[in-house]
């Protein structure tokens, strides 16, 4: 990591004194830092520990005449390879994605042309505010890294979404940047994935569902954004974290999760990971159904859901040129996949076999075999963890894209 160099934003939260720690494991890895803290942030960790740690000046005003004489706010943001916001406080985030500059850290962020990798951290109350979740919106769509924010205890007593990132985990996050430096072939490219389970409601109870987890899914939004593209992901029920430096929208039933991936488009590529319904209740019970002692079995009378990858892949302007399925077959698996390529009109169906024999349990594993099935042919890849696979599947469309001028 020699010759790396960091700008740290420190912004005004309680969670402020974590970024001491970030710069501790930073200089571990060789990788220098140069600080500013906003004023507020100074209420919580002094210029005087940050300096100690990062051993280099510490910057806090829009109008030193010795710091700009010295630097220069618009090269001190240029003079690093990327700029961490840590904490980013509620404020910093709608400075950032309104382009706001009224002081030090806010124009430095503005005046940079350096990537920049934001870790969050507020109350529950205001991270999922409207207009936090606009700003967040709007931050990703420009291309900003985020890691975090996790659930967990609050300084102020209460409990969920908003805790700052470990320092450890913002620490992999940087070195996944400096890991793929240079190497961002999907820059400017606007994904969507789907993925996990839908839940098609039988009564406000009962629901009908399938075992997918969403780790594959999830695991090639985070490898497409890895890669630089800005990701939507359309998310089923799961019980997993939304991706980092991915906007996450979550649904529940199919027809939801249509709606969601035709109001991201368009879009350069669409990736149908997700294991949807193929079926619904035709009437949808308004109370529970209840056992009447007859022995009689309610009778359920099933409609067909919206067919997503269908839809998508329909020619139109609105088509994306690259559209990518999923089949999770328990037989006769490249022959289905083939099946549902030419039915479907997608480019690619990736397949996989979700049975009991030697390459199923597929969902909820931790690894997956996949069969890549193209017109021109199809090719098998060995059992590999589903974030290997998400990574090898990336690039392979970054190859793609790459090849086919998308």
């Amino acid at each position: 990591m020699a010759d790396k160099r960091i700008l740290l934003v420190i912004g005004g939260g309680i969670a402020a004194y974590k970024a001491l720690e970030l710069i501790r494991l930073l200089a571990r890895k060789g990788i220098a830092t140069r600080a500013i803290l906003t004023r507020a942030a100074q209420e919580f960790v002094t210029p005087l520990s940050v300096a100690a740690l990062t051993g280099d000046k510490v910057y806090t005003d829009l109008f030193s005449l010795t710091d700009e004489a010295d630097m220069g706010h618009i090269q001190l943001s240029r003079d690093a390879d990327l700029i961490v916001v840590c904490p980013a406080t509620a404020d910093l985030m709608a400075k950032m994605a309104n382009g706001l500059a009224d002081d030090l850290a806010s124009t430095a962020l503005l005046a940079t042309d350096k990537p920049v990798l934001i870790a969050p951290a507020m109350n529950v109350r205001m991270w999922t505010h409207k207009a936090t979740r606009r700003n967040h919106a709007r931050l990703l769509a420009d291309g900003i890294l985020i890691v975090g924010p996790d659930d967990g205890d609050m300084a102020c007593g209460e409990y969920g979404p908003g805790r700052l990132a470990e320092p450890a985990a913002i620490l992999d996050r940087i070195e996944d940047f400096y890991a793929t430096r240079g190497d961002r072939p999907l820059l400017g490219k606007h994904v969507v994935v789907t993925s996990g389970p839908t839940h098609e409601p039988i009564d406000p109870v009962r629901y009908i569902a399938n075992r997918s987890s969403g780790q594959q899914g999830h695991a090639i939004a985070a490898a497409l954004a890895g890669l630089g593209a800005r990701v939507t992901l359309v998310s089923g029920p799961v019980t997993l974290a939304d991706p980092a430096g991915v906007e996450t929208r979550h649904v529940e039933t199919a027809r939801q999760m249509a709606a969601a991936v035709d109001a991201a488009l368009p879009a350069d590529i669409v990736v149908c990971a997700a294991a949807v319904a193929d079926w619904r209740v035709a009437g949808e019970a308004d109370q529970k159904i209840k056992k009447d002692g007859s022995g009689q079995v309610p009778a359920l009378a099933f409609v067909e859901n919206p067919d997503i990858l269908a839809t998508v892949s329909k020619p139109g302007a609105r088509r994306p040129p690259l559209v990518v399925g999923f089949a999770a077959e328990t037989e006769k698996v490249v022959d289905h996949a083939r099946a549902k390529l030419a039915r479907k009109g997608c480019d690619w169906i990736i397949a996989n076999d979700v049975g009991s024999g030697p390459d199923g349990g597929v969902m909820g594993a931790a690894d997956n075999a996949i069969h890549i099935v193209t017109a021109g042919g199809v090719e098998s890849w060995p059992r590999l963890a589903k974030t290997e696979v998400a990574t090898r599947l990336a690039r392979r469309i970054a190859e793609t894209v790459k090849e086919r001028n998308i």
